[in-house]
């Protein structure tokens, strides 16, 4: 597996990295404890170096079940999890954003212990929180890097002047957004410029479109219960059936490389920065395979033309969140009381 560094932050990490969410949260075939952790050295045995949890995610299961997987192996991985949601630790409800600094304390010395670690190697912010000023976030962070608790602070989906702001209080190693060949606003909206000035990593979450550009699914799909792609706008089926034109793209390309489409949409992310790491998840061993392949695959400048080409006369339909969920992203911090 090739390696990569985020940004110029000197943290290396596999240029494939696996998104645990899915093992316990979100989706319908969430695996039991042990065949995620399984799932887990699999991909470590592979090559994979770079793994990404939340406390939000179950909650708190995924990291534990992270943290047991890994265990063996932790001075060899790059370990990744998030903060800024108020879970009740009692009846687990997401009582919604919170990143007050007392907050954020309590939150990372519970992913700590559930982690079994000393020290996590990437601790996000998981949303900004429009109450509290990202110089009050990032100064909590700053003051846990040096206590040895974290060793670098990241960001997912923050406005592009929040992110201008943390940084200058402590250095942003990476930014995870939402990134793919169906969602490409990070080229527009100002936060890969930023990356490529600050000198800040980029993780793409969801570079699979959610599943969907694996080809695995269309406008005859019906999600279960439990799947929260059933509420989301772009996973509609009239959406899919439009949508479609992203994996027939994917398809055409992945033809003449031997390759799956899948394996196409994530060496397009690879090849568009040298800091760019995406974050696949799955529960299912062969698409583990599949994703951790792709790294090898290297794209022409052909080839990037014919997916650029193809992809600027598609017009993807319908939103990637729920309208509370979108509501949540590209926001901008208040600023600090003087």
């Amino acid at each position: 597996m090739k390696t990569r560094e985020l940004g110029r932050s000197g943290l290396h990490v596999s240029a494939i990295g696996l998104g645990c969410m899915g093992i316990s949260f979100s989706y319908a075939t969430s695996l039991s404890k042990e065949d995620g952790v399984k799932l887990i050295r699999d991909a470590a045995e592979r090559g994979v170096t770079f793994f990404d949890t939340a406390e939000v995610y179950g909650p708190f299961v995924n990291e534990e079940v992270v943290g047991e997987a890994l265990r063996p192996i932790r001075d060899r991985v790059v370990l990744a999890t998030k903060f800024g949601f108020d879970i009740d630790p009692e009846s687990q409800e997401n009582r919604g954003v919170s990143s007050r600094p007392e907050h954020i304390r309590r939150a990372v010395e519970g992913s700590l212990k559930r982690l079994g670690v000393e020290t996590i190697d990437l601790l996000y912010q998981h949303r900004v929180d429009p109450n509290v000023p990202i110089e009050d976030v990032a100064g909590t962070v700053k003051d846990l890097i040096a206590e040895g608790k974290a060793r670098h602070f990241g960001m997912s989906e923050p406005g592009v002047q929040t992110l201008r702001r943390a940084h200058a209080i402590q250095p942003v190693t990476a930014l995870q957004n939402e990134y793919s060949l169906w969602w490409r606003a990070p080229e527009t909206n100002g936060i890969l410029d930023a990356c490529d000035e600050l000198g800040i990593g980029f993780v793409p979450y969801s570079p699979l479109g959610k599943g969907f550009l694996t080809g695995a699914m269309g406008k005859d799909t019906r999600f279960v219960n439990g799947d929260f792609r059933a509420s989301v706008p772009r996973f509609s089926a009239q959406a899919m059936e439009k949508n479609q034109a992203f994996v027939d793209l994917l398809l055409r390309v992945a033809e003449d490389k031997g390759a799956t489409p899948a394996q196409i949409a994530l060496a397009w992310l690879l090849a568009q920065r040298s800091y760019i790491a995406p974050i696949p998840g799955t529960t299912k061993r062969h698409r583990l395979e599949e994703n951790v392949a792709a790294a090898a695959i290297d794209l022409t400048e052909s080839d990037l033309a014919d997916i650029q080409a193809g992809a600027a006369a598609i017009s993807a339909e319908g939103d990637r969140y729920a309208p509370a969920q979108m509501a949540m992203v590209g926001r901008e911090a208040p600023t600090a009381a003087r």
